[in-house]
């Protein structure tokens, strides 16, 4: 099995390779300042660079974590995460896109958490117990009988908080725009799979407030649960 999947791996790297048309590294091959960094969850079903049709190295800042947090804890202290910060403060990046998904199993594992339910390996029962906070406050804001479920109306308080932690950090540079998404590829918010969801601007989550910050061709893109 493994050894299927390693000539796999090698075999998908081939194609790539192969298809890069001749200076498709030229433009960033000796740094890079990418536009945006999207923080989004470690899950396979959720396509970083894909979900922003990003076809070019260099444009997109790619870090993913367990729920897409934002943050990480040094000496005790939460902190931006360094895969975040890093384009921030050292490629010119200012604009930060936090990116929740449908059906996040992170926060169903830290509502489970915090119902006291669940054992997790240290390295993920850390990222799973940074979570319970965010899903305990979520849960006074959630509304049990809603359709589109639990576990997503707090993906979505996860993406708020995650974007207020972010404004609120002094290592953040002041000219950085954050942005709130939730990736939807169960038609929670809508009817098109794959689109990515507008749900925080800033801090700003009124739905009306955020449709006049897109174009109104982007208008489908403007929707929240809570």
């Amino acid at each position: 099995m493994t050894d299927a999947t390693l000539e796999r791996l090698l075999a998908g790297n081939t194609r790539h390779a192969d298809s890069l048309p001749e200076g498709y590294f030229d433009a960033v091959a000796g740094g890079q300042h990418p536009a945006a960094v999207s923080v989004c969850c470690s899950d396979s079903r959720v396509p970083q660079e894909g979900m922003w049709d990003v076809d070019r190295p260099g444009w997109l800042f790619t870090p993913s974590t367990i729920g897409n947090q934002a943050w990480d804890v040094y000496e005790g202290e939460r902190v931006v995460d360094g895969s975040v910060l890093y384009p921030l403060v050292y490629t010119g990046t200012d604009v930060v896109a936090v990116v929740g998904h449908t059906g996040c199993g992170a926060v169903a594992a830290a509502l489970a958490a915090a119902r006291g339910d669940g054992d997790y390996p240290p390295g993920v029962a850390k990222w799973v117990e940074l979570l319970v906070p965010v899903v305990e406050e979520g849960l006074e804001r959630a509304d049990p009988e809603d359709p589109a479920g639990l576990v997503n109306q707090l993906v979505e308080h996860n993406v708020d908080r995650q974007v207020a932690f972010l404004l609120e950090r002094p290592e953040v540079p002041d000219d950085v725009a954050v942005y709130g998404f939730v990736y939807d590829f169960q038609g929670v918010y809508g009817d098109t799979p794959g689109r990515a969801y507008l749900v925080n601007a800033g801090g700003e989550t009124d739905p009306a407030a955020l449709s006049d910050r897109v174009p109104g061709e982007f208008a489908g893109h403007v929707r929240r649960l809570l």
